[in-house]
C-alpha cells in the first residue's frame, strides 16, 4: 500500500465515523464558523478547565477534508493546554500553505498535508483550525456567534 492510499484512508475514517462529534453542556465556550467558497459549516465547542482543553465537540456539514479535519483535530488537541492547542494549530495551518513542519509534531494530522496541493481546499482543511483559534480567544462559556471566513 502506498502512502497516499493511507493517508486517503485516513481521512475517509474519519469523514465517515468522525470521532467527538456531538454538543458539550452550558459552559463550554462555541464557536460557529461558515467557509462562504464551499459552504462548509462547523459548531465547535472547548471545555476548558485551568487552561486545558478537558473535552471538545463538533458540529458540521460540508465536504470529507472539512469534517475529517474537524475530526482529527479533536482527537489532536484534548489534554493538551490551550496554548498548545493553539500552537498546533498554527503549525497545521503553516503546513498547509505548503511551509516546513516537524511532521512528528502532526501525528496523524500529516495525512492532510496532500490538501496544500489543491489550494481551493485549504479553506475546508483549516475551518476547524481557524475556529480553535477564535475559541481559545473567548472567555468560559462565551460564544461567537455564526461568522463568515472571508473569501
Amino acid at each position: 500500500m502506498q502512502l497516499d492510499d493511507l493517508y486517503r484512508q485516513v481521512i475517509m475514517d474519519h469523514y465517515q465515523h468522525p470521532r467527538n462529534r456531538g454538543t458539550l453542556d452550558e459552559g463550554a465556550i462555541s464557536v460557529d464558523l461558515r467557509n462562504p467558497s464551499c459552504g462548509d459549516e462547523i459548531h465547535l465547542q472547548l471545555l476548558v478547565d485551568d487552561g486545558v482543553v478537558k473535552d471538545v465537540r463538533f458540529l458540521g456539514s460540508g465536504c470529507s477534508i472539512s469534517m475529517a479535519s474537524a475530526s482529527m483535530m479533536t482527537e489532536a488537541i484534548k489534554g493538551k493546554s490551550i496554548e498548545e492547542a493553539v500552537e498546533l494549530s498554527h503549525a497545521f495551518r503553516a503546513m498547509m500553505r505548503g511551509e516546513d513542519v516537524d511532521l512528528e509534531q502532526m501525528g496523524e494530522l500529516e495525512a492532510l498535508q496532500g490538501v496544500k496541493k489543491f489550494p481551493a481546499r485549504i479553506k475546508c482543511a483549516t475551518l476547524a483550525w481557524q475556529a480553535l483559534e477564535r475559541a481559545a480567544s473567548v472567555p468560559h462559556g462565551g460564544h461567537i456567534e455564526e461568522e463568515t471566513l472571508g473569501e
